[in-house]
């Protein structure tokens, strides 16, 4: 049976000189056999012991920030899966690990885990290669930090937008069903229907 494991792992968000505490999740997608994992936040045994035995197709990062990255050559390495970021968030992840190495994934790749597709969806604005991923089979979408309850992701510090993320939100996730769960980086989960009734009042407040 196919389903989505959460983990939850706690550590700093660092950038342009701050530090904040924070609470990741973590998605694991697939069924008893076969996963993907996405983000790959501070702590990688918790999300090896909740991956057990299982086959991970790949790491994915939704985005470069270093909370969502903290462990991903250590997963790599550990589950012999390849780590995969949008090349657009380049310079947040060398921020992270230097010249460590990680695959691209690009906007309308597809991913498989047990015969459930990843659509990879291009969403900048909370960074320049945040990307979100879409399953359909599951009317699910993994948003990373770019939708949460409540609106959009952080837009106020380096290599970030916010008319880019509200365009990505409205173009890119808008377009799915408004029934689609939204499984986020932090926090709760939400419907794509019941953010997007107040992109209004987003726009309002950024003007």
């Amino acid at each position: 049976m196919s389903g989505i494991e959460r983990v939850v792992t706690s550590g700093t968000f660092e950038l342009d000189g701050g530090s904040w505490e924070v609470d990741n999740n973590i998605w694991i997608v697939g069924d008893e056999s076969e996963v993907i994992v996405i983000d790959a936040a501070h702590d990688a045994k918790a999300i090896e012991d909740a991956v057990g035995n299982r086959h991970v197709v790949a790491v994915v990062c939704t985005h470069g920030h270093n909370d969502h990255i903290t462990v991903a050559p250590q997963l790599s390495a550990d589950l012999d899966a390849p780590v995969l970021l949008n090349p657009a968030d380049d310079m947040l992840w060398r921020m992270t690990h230097g010249d460590k190495q990680f695959r691209t994934i690009e906007d309308g790749q597809v991913l498989k885990a047990d015969g459930i597709e990843l659509h990879a969806i291009a969403t900048p604005g909370h960074s320049p290669g945040s990307t979100c991923l879409y399953a359909p089979a599951l009317g699910a979408v993994f948003s990373g930090d770019t939708l949460f309850q409540g609106g959009p992701g952080a837009t106020g510090r380096s290599f970030s937008d916010f008319p880019t993320i509200l365009g990505s939100i409205k173009d890119k996730l808008g377009k799915l069903p408004a029934d689609t769960v939204v499984y986020t980086g932090h926090g709760d989960t939400t419907r794509i229907g019941d953010e997007l009734v107040n992109y209004d009042d987003w726009v309002a407040r950024g003007s």
